[in-house]
């Protein structure tokens, strides 16, 4: 049996087509019933007891429940209890759960699939005795109701005529009244959850896991407005009253956030509770912009959000929000839907409820871009002391935090391996062992190339090839080589280790690294992209040992202009491999006159040509605040830190990688014009200076942002003699106004696009660091079809599935940029755990309520509160500090603070907070005696990098790490 629908549809030609739907039904479905004499149940499927038992009093003798859908997206934890079993969930609840929640559709998932659980799905929108059309103006919502009425109705009768003595009755569950009053109407059998549990007397523990669904249905609890349906998205965006982009919280204040939209040059504000309308970060959602009357400008405020837990209190307005005057407004906009979550498992602390027997906590993640997270849990007793996971299921709108549920518990709080495990999770790094699959797949050591290998490749064995790295580098990705010829002229070669040889394009391996994505440095560990064997190895460009490479290899005159460019698959025999340090002594001493020193010397010589032109083409030096620690070889802790010096190596080595990875995009675009991977660094809209600018001619000094030739002429004159880190701050400053760097694929967007601003370079890819990055395995491929080393196949030239890689390739490097930043950070509170320094600091940011400083020694930024209610340090008789807006400065008595200051600011830990461990800074400068303002959160500069999403010095694969000769020297000492 069949249903249609018959309707006529207008083309876009002004044609009139006949449209006709047609929807099967059929009345051989099973019900589910164990033994049903009318059914026909097979024995794969999960079936409903015969006799089910029950202990309710409001629901006399055995019975079946039957849910609607707010049951499953608002009382799963009730229903993930094992006492809850003999469960119908109608396909029709289903599809709806599934389209309103992945995440509970998961959860329902794997209770369904739980044999012992009884949960068995009716399949009612395709029987003949179940089904119902929609009426005329009809909701989707009221004709599910109905349905899951039909259906309950059809359940008595089925069971009254399989077995007239049968007693089994079925229990609709709802929470919504208007349903349960219908029900009743109908003869059924309803109840709330509420209702039910309450009446369950065997199991008492069941009434802590019901949620308390009277406030999503009291509209006078409401906080938030309703999100617009898919339908009214899609309408609104095609008609352009509506904007799409992804969403990203501020780190600096919880009410207030951004959304980027490729249509607008300047992120779109979105700022209060409201408007925010339930966006987590990374979300993708629908906003409208507000009318220009209602535009504001970004706070000023740093502004924690410190409420205490209470279940029962709701908020609409917004009354620890300052709206700032007198700065310059922005489009502002207000989120009127979600398109796709961004939701993901958090880690972090649990605040637990101040009532003794209260089940109800909160969730404080670590990562300050996501609000807290109401959830469920009778162990905070335990939890309160530990690390704990968390996941977001759904957000109501009676409630200012999203509903979630506890995953598990990673470890006490502070130790090194609970706090390192932290740092993957919440950076969603992949850190699983590699699978028994792809370990089969490797090479067998000891391993070498057969002589069918070294046939197809140009022999360059001979030559004197050498690798300059940071020290105790293990994975040596790339070596170099510069001689003179006999015209004069010289030759350089980059040589890259040849990854692909190993890695073939669809293996489990290959797809496993494009998952991955990148090498995560932390401090004291790294997460390979590839497995050991090859990373460490067979890929790994050691001196004196024969590799595959790739080899890039130019003709250049005395003044570094390429005459010539020539690309090979090579058999290369590294003469040495060194440090920075190591490279740099034999460049200074002048009785070191072998090939290896006159090689160095001359690409010293050309890579200072090179970059001397880079800036003069606009090319922008811009700094970061980096640090590295020395680690105790057998307790694994930091025993020092020391700020990380940059020799002529480290520049030499940057400039032959960069001219490498220009070459080579050259290279791909030409030949691949419309699926080639290439890397562009978008230019920063003007507002993106503002703060730049304001806190430059604050000092005297004017900052010119009109091209980046010009920004980079600005702050090389910027110079203060009496203070000579403040050129180095305005840099640190400069990085905060960029934009990410991004992967993509050329045929994508227009080639002026292709633009990298912070290198000034037109085109740019990356194609020196394949150990560590998959864009340049990616990249060699397609450097190896473009001169015939291998062949191309479909997903290497698909543009779609190239884009979404693409996607995958910048997630994935921006959260191992954050997560070895984090882990830089974590050091950093090892070091003091035991120690108080008072350290040289500058102010970075002069905000109303309070002031940011960097603490250049360490690499570390903290907020200082000085005004608001953050500052419960402040001493009630203390002084008063006050803001001024057109200077922006903070005045106390005589003394007035400005940007880049020079300050002393005494650090610990904070020891009276087991469970947040935070670094706590104290502005202890003497302008008033015996005061001090204490800030009630330390940060550091990965915080600062991952609220602003910084990246502009490219990361050529050098990657710093601790020197174990140090650390030996260092403990003896």
């Amino acid at each position: 049996m069949l249903t249609n629908r018959v309707f006529m549809k207008k083309t876009r030609k002004g044609g009139i087509i006949k449209v006709v739907r047609e929807h099967y039904l059929r009345d051989d479905i099973a019900c589910g019933i164990a033994s049903c004499g009318l059914c026909m149940l097979t024995e794969t499927r999960t079936s409903l007891d015969r006799a089910p038992q029950f202990c309710s009093t409001a629901v006399p003798g055995p019975h079946y429940l039957m849910l609607d859908t707010n049951i499953i997206l608002y009382q799963i934890d009730f229903l993930e209890s094992d006492a809850i079993k003999n469960v119908i969930v109608l396909s029709t609840v289903l599809d709806e759960v599934r389209h309103r929640s992945p995440v509970i559709f998961k959860r329902l998932r794997k209770i369904l699939g739980d044999p012992g659980r009884r949960f068995f799905t009716f399949v009612n929108e395709h029987h003949r005795d179940t089904y119902l059309g929609k009426g005329v103006g009809e909701s989707a919502n009221d004709r599910n109701d109905r349905m899951i009425r039909k259906a309950a109705a059809w359940y008595g009768k089925h069971i009254k005529q399989e077995d007239p003595k049968n007693k089994v009755r079925v229990v609709m569950l709802t929470d919504d009244v208007e349903n349960r009053r219908k029900a009743k109407e109908d003869g059924l059998l309803v109840s709330s959850v509420a209702d039910y549990v309450g009446s369950l007397s065997e199991h008492p523990e069941l009434r802590d896991k019901v949620f308390s669904s009277e406030k999503w249905q009291d509209e006078s609890k409401i906080i938030f407005p309703s999100h617009f349906t898919t339908t009214q998205i899609h309408e609104g965006i095609k008609k352009g009253e509506l904007l799409q982009g992804s969403f990203f919280a501020s780190r600096d204040n919880f009410l207030e956030g951004n959304v980027r939209v490729e249509s607008i040059e300047e992120p779109v504000l979105i700022q209060g509770r409201l408007n925010l309308n339930r966006a987590v970060d990374g979300d993708v959602v629908a906003i409208k912009l507000l009318p220009k009357s209602e535009w504001k400008c970004p706070s000023k405020v740093v502004l924690v959000d410190e409420q205490a837990i209470d279940d029962e209190a709701v908020e609409t307005a917004d009354p620890e929000f300052e709206q700032d005057e007198g700065g310059d407004i922005v489009p502002t906009a207000a989120v009127v839907g979600i398109i796709k979550r961004k939701w993901r498992q958090y880690c972090g602390i649990l605040a637990a409820n101040l009532m003794a027997q209260s089940t109800r906590h909160l969730f404080v993640p670590s990562d300050r871009n996501v609000p807290r997270i109401r959830i469920e849990t009778r162990q905070s007793a335990q939890l309160v002391s530990q690390r704990i996971v968390v996941a977001i299921d759904y957000w109501p709108r009676h409630s200012k935090y999203p509903i979630g549920h506890f995953v598990r518990a990673l470890g006490v709080i502070g130790e090194k391996d609970t706090e390192n495990e932290v740092i993957l999770l919440e950076h969603d790094v992949p850190h699983g062992s590699f699978s028994a699959e792809i370990q089969a797949q490797l090479p067998k050591l000891p391993w070498t190339a057969g002589p069918e290998e070294y046939k197809k490749r140009v022999d360059l064995r001979d030559i004197t090839i050498c690798s300059v790295d940071p020290p105790g580098c293990t994975d040596i990705d790339d070596a170099l080589h510069a001689r003179k010829l006999d015209n004069g002229n010289i030759e350089v070669g980059v040589h890259i280790a040849d990854v692909t040889h190993f890695i073939k394009p669809g293996t489990p391996l290959d797809k496993e690294a494009g998952l991955r994505a990148t090498t995560v440095y932390l401090v004291d560990k790294r997460i390979d992209m590839v497995p050991d064997v090859l990373s460490s190895n067979l890929c790994s460009l050691r001196g004196g040992e024969e590799r595959l490479a790739f080899s890039c290899i130019w003709e250049l005159d005395s003044n570094a202009n390429i005459l010539h460019t020539k690309f090979h698959k090579s058999i290369i025999k590294s003469k040495a491999a060194m440090t920075y340090q190591e490279a740099q002594l034999i460049i200074d001493d002048p009785s070191k006159t072998n090939q290896t020193a006159q090689s160095l010397r001359l690409l010293n010589q050309l890579a200072k040509i090179l970059k001397r032109r880079r800036i003069d083409n606009g090319a922008l030096v811009l700094a970061s605040p980096e640090i590295r620690f020395n680690i105790d070889s057998e307790t694994h802790d930091p025993i020092d830190v020391v700020a990380k010096k940059l020799l002529d190596t480290n520049s030499m080595v940057e400039e032959f990688m960069l001219l490498a990875n220009v070459s080579v995009a050259e290279k791909i675009e030409r030949e691949f014009p419309e699926c080639a991977l290439l890397r562009r660094h978008p230019c920063p809209p003007d507002a993106n200076f503002d703060p730049l600018k304001k806190a430059a001619s604050y000092q005297g000094f004017e900052i010119d942002t009109s091209s980046g030739k010009q920004l980079a002429t600005s702050l090389d004159l910027a110079v203060k003699k009496d203070n000579p880190y403040f050129n180095t701050l305005l840099r640190i400053l400069t990085t905060r106004c960029m934009m990410q760097a991004v992967y993509f694929i050329s045929g994508t967007i227009q080639q002026q696009e292709y633009f990298h601003y912070g290198l000034a370079s037109p085109i740019y890819t990356h194609f020196t660091s394949p150990i560590r990055r998959y864009a340049d395995v990616i990249v060699h491929r397609l450097l190896a079809a473009c001169i015939g080393a291998d062949a191309t196949y479909p997903a290497l030239l698909d543009k779609q599935a190239s884009s979404q890689l693409c996607n995958n390739l910048n997630y994935r490097n921006r959260m191992a940029q954050y997560a070895g930043r984090s882990s830089v950070a974590l050091h950093t509170h090892l070091f003091f755990r035991d120690r108080t320094e008072d350290e040289e600091g500058y102010i970075l940011f002069v905000k109303k309520n309070a002031i940011q400083v960097i603490i250049p020694k360490y690499g570390l930024e903290g907020t200082i509160y000085v005004a608001g209610k953050n500052n419960e340090k402040l001493k009630k008789d203390g002084p008063t500090f006050v803001y001024n807006e057109e200077t922006q400065t903070q005045s106390c008595g005589d003394v007035e603070f400005h940007a880049f200051d020079r300050v002393v600011v005494r650090l610990s830990l904070d020891s009276t907070n087991v469970q947040h461990q935070r670094l706590v800074f104290e502005l202890v400068t003497p302008f008033i005696e015996g005061f001090s303002v204490a800030a009630l959160e330390g940060g550091d500069a990965a915080a600062a990098a991952k609220r602003k999403g910084e990246e502009v010095v490219e990361d050529t694969g050098k990657v710093a790490k601790k020197s174990k000769k140090e650390e030996s020297k260092k403990k003896k000492k």
